[in-house]
């Protein structure tokens, strides 16, 4: 009987239990269908409500346009964009500017890039992933794109450089028969750092948004570009750098006395003056003739304006006094012409500032008194009718000054002179010289290194009035 019972247990209950899970098992089935249609229809709800709106949880910049459509992005960003293009970018260094403003930059956001980026979040076509992004993800905070025409910041950056860049010189050294035949020293380069520049304009850019400036300046980021020979590596004289200048002008010299000043200083220039030794003018000139190449031009001889050989010589040795002042050197003989030449007293000069020569007799001689040689360089411009006397040395700590330059006691001229000119036609005059004032003329004449005091003398003038010369034509034909 128990035997009976127990399999009538055994037989019965698993029947019982398997109708009770089938029980559950569709009910949860039939509430899984209800919860994903009830989420279905909710989904089509929420996608039907943003069709065309941005999803809520979108926040550009901080700024939230949950519910907005893009063109409405699009507008909010155009507005914050107008001051914007009232800005100035100014780009300096020392006198020089380039100046771009934003209105050219079309510098602001990239709106319409904004309203399109925000409506993408949640619509990336993945259903799972944007189920998440939309619901599950919480916030999404854009970054709005500042934008501009930054082929046109280039642009600027570069244009400017061509003024600011100075392209580095290697030293050049040549010495040939004792005499410097090719000579040109060494000169530090400049260059703008033109990345550099670009980054200060885009780091200036990105603060606007948060910190709005009208008036942006940018310096110009510039660096030293160095030789690779400089001149102390190439000569083994001491010459290291610029110590002197002499200039003067010669407009309206004819073409013989431009043809002698010219040949004069090419004559001088490439010339050494070693340390202790005594420049001649004379002897570094040598003969001045027909046979050494000068032409005629007009001299004044015993009281009178004539062609000779040479004239426009003094050009050179006043030019040569005056860069011999500036490097601070004992003059050991110079003489003052006897008559105001206007050409000294060109480019501002006032009279006093002149050297004549004529040899064997009236020299020009300058002493070297520096620790190395001074090497004179020449250069004449004959169209612009400039001459200028550089002197290369090594500065030993001297410096030059001229001081209490005074001119005084003018006398007038005397009426002008008409001389004749078998070279001219009849008819034709022409003037070759002018009326100067006669007048006394002084200077002091001061070189110092520290506290000793190396020349300390005053250099006179006493010019003789003088009056215009006119050639008069006699040819006839």
């Amino acid at each position: 009987m128990y035997a009976t019972m127990y399999h009538s247990m055994t037989h019965n209950s698993p029947a019982r239990g398997s109708f009770s899970v089938q029980s559950f098992l569709g009910a949860l089935g039939v509430g899984c269908m209800i919860l994903l249609l009830l989420l279905g229809l909710g989904l089509s709800a929420f996608d039907a409500y943003y069709t065309g709106k941005i999803y809520p949880n979108v926040i550009i910049d901080g700024v939230s346009f949950g519910g907005k459509t893009p063109e409405e992005v699009k507008v909010y960003w155009q507005n914050q964009n107008i001051p914007f293009s009232t800005s100035v970018f100014e780009f300096k260094f020392e006198g020089l500017v380039a100046t771009i403003s934003g209105a050219q930059l079309d510098l602001g956001y990239d709106a319409t890039l904004s309203g399109a980026q925000a409506y993408a979040i949640g619509r990336s076509g993945h259903f799972f992933g944007d189920t998440i992004t939309k619901f599950f993800r919480g916030t999404v905070n854009l970054t709005p794109y500042f934008r501009w025409k930054s082929d046109l910041v280039i642009g600027a950056i570069s244009d400017l450089s061509t003024y600011i860049d100075v392209p580095v010189q290697d030293a050049l050294f040549q010495f040939t028969n004792g005499r410097v035949t090719a000579f040109r020293a060494s000169r530090n380069g400049r260059a703008v750092n033109k990345e550099e520049a670009l980054a200060r304009f885009e780091s200036a850019v990105k603060a606007l948004p948060h910190a709005p400036l009208y008036h942006i300046v940018i310096n110009m980021p510039v660096y030293t570009v160095l030789p690779t020979a400089t001149t102390e590596k190439v000569n083994s004289f001491g010459i290291k750098e610029l110590i002197g200048r002499g200039y003067s002008e010669f407009a309206g010299s004819i073409a013989g006395r431009i043809h002698n000043v010219a040949l004069a200083a090419s004559r001088i220039n490439g010339v050494l003056i070693p340390p202790g030794e005594t420049f001649s003018f004379n002897d570094a000139v040598g003969d001045i003739s027909a046979a050494t190449g000068y032409q005629s031009a007009y001299i004044i001889k015993e009281g009178r304006t004539v062609l000779g050989d040479g004239g426009g010589v003094c050009q050179v040795s006043s030019t040569l006094f005056r860069a011999a002042l500036s490097a601070g050197l004992p003059i050991v003989e110079r003489h003052a012409h006897a008559y105001r030449v206007h050409y000294y007293e060109e480019g501002g000069f006032k009279a006093g500032l002149d050297a004549t020569v004529f040899s064997p007799s009236v020299d020009l001689k300058i002493k070297n008194d520096t620790p190395s040689h001074i090497l004179i360089q020449t250069k004449t411009d004959t169209k612009n009718l400039t001459l200028t006397f550089d002197f290369y040395g090594t500065h030993d700590g001297r410096s030059s000054e001229i001081t209490n330059h005074i001119v005084w006691g003018e006398t007038p001229p005397p009426p002008p002179l008409y001389q004749d000119d078998p070279t001219l036609k009849i008819g034709v005059v022409k003037q070759v010289d002018w009326a100067a004032w006669g007048a006394k003329a002084s200077f002091a004449y001061r070189v110092t290194r520290g506290n000793e005091v190396l020349e300390d003398t005053t250099f006179s003038s006493n010019f003789r009035p003088w009056q215009a010369v006119y050639l008069r034509g006699t040819a006839t034909q």
